[in-house]
């Protein structure tokens, strides 16, 4: 079986995959790629099931040495990306030869890159999936992110076939800054200036930001019963309000119950793009009918799965 020496982890890289849905009512966190969409179509590239391990890297990149060679493909960010100091492209296919290099430097857009190659990453699956659940520490390579020395086992390549993608195609699926919401289920429990506030406002992604959530700062919103209500079960994409105003997006890794109002939901078409939200990133909200939302995801899934975005 052919292997990946990590060099140099980078800043926070670790195995992911689509993660495990289902478990909420034990109080798992589905964790999973931060930007499916980008997960879903570097695997795609490399001929694997889009639902393959992969390794998600967030902000800078890492160096990774492949002495058996393989093939991979980078989606998501331009981490600037090079094989023994050759630029390789994003997005794109590339054979690497045994005993060379792939570096990877700091982000040069979004905020995650995703390397993945063919046959996948193999490490022991945890409730059917590979995906590292940081706040646990379960699953992926020992349940962390990689260090220097680790080393990583590749899976069968078995012939499987290499695509190539259509630009113009792949352009609908970019990343928005522009996040499309539907009403969340206590949205009429706020004043309809502190939604209108909500949605006309612009937001800033801070600091403590990370796969548990994104707090935003913004337009402090009224927080009806002073933030507090009973713990109920939240979904992803969630937006809470607690006391103070400042509206927190529930991410990969969130809490499967909350105590805060929830002034919206980020439709599922746009779950992706929050993954590659970076601190001090500007975003707004857009207001949708739930009607429109399932008329978007349908769309992008129908663009993934007709196999449109490859020639």
């Amino acid at each position: 079986m052919s292997t990946i020496q990590v060099q140099s982890p980078g800043m926070f890289t670790t195995v992911q995959d689509l993660g495990r849905y289902g478990y909420g009512p034990l109080g798992v966190s589905p964790s999973g790629a931060a930007d499916p969409i980008a997960l879903r179509i570097g695997n795609l590239l490399v001929g694997n099931l889009e639902s393959a391990a992969a390794l998600e890297m967030t902000l800078l990149g890492g160096t990774f040495l492949f002495p058996e060679g393989g093939v991979v493909a980078l989606a998501g960010s331009d981490f600037g990306p090079a094989i023994d100091g050759i630029a390789l492209a994003m997005w794109t296919a590339c054979e690497i030869r045994p005993g060379q290099t792939l570096r990877t430097g700091p982000t040069r857009s979004g905020a995650r890159c995703y390397l993945c190659v063919q046959g996948g990453i193999v490490v022991k699956l945890l409730l059917a999936s590979a995906s590292t659940h940081i706040l646990t520490g379960l699953g992926g390579f020992e349940g962390r992110p990689l260090r220097k020395g680790d080393v990583l086992r590749i899976g069968d390549r078995r012939g499987a076939r290499i695509r190539t993608i259509i630009p113009e195609r792949l352009a609908r699926l970019a990343p928005r800054k522009h996040l499309r919401a539907t009403d969340g289920p206590q949205t009429e429990w706020f004043s309809s200036e502190s939604v209108k506030r909500f949605y006309d406002g612009a937001y800033t992604v801070t600091e403590e930001s990370n796969r548990m959530g994104l707090r935003l700062e913004g337009p402090e919103l009224e927080t009806p019963h002073s933030g507090q209500m009973t713990s109920e079960g939240v979904s992803l994409g969630a937006i809470q309000v607690p006391a103070g105003g400042k509206p927190i997006i529930l991410f990969v890794e969130q809490q499967t119950t909350g105590g805060y109002p929830k002034i919206a939901n980020i439709v599922s078409a746009d779950l992706p793009s929050i993954g590659q939200l970076r601190p001090r990133d500007e975003m707004r909200f857009q207001h949708l009918h739930p009607q429109a939302a399932r008329a978007l995801i349908r769309e992008q899934e129908n663009l993934l799965r007709s196999g449109a975005l490859f020639q």
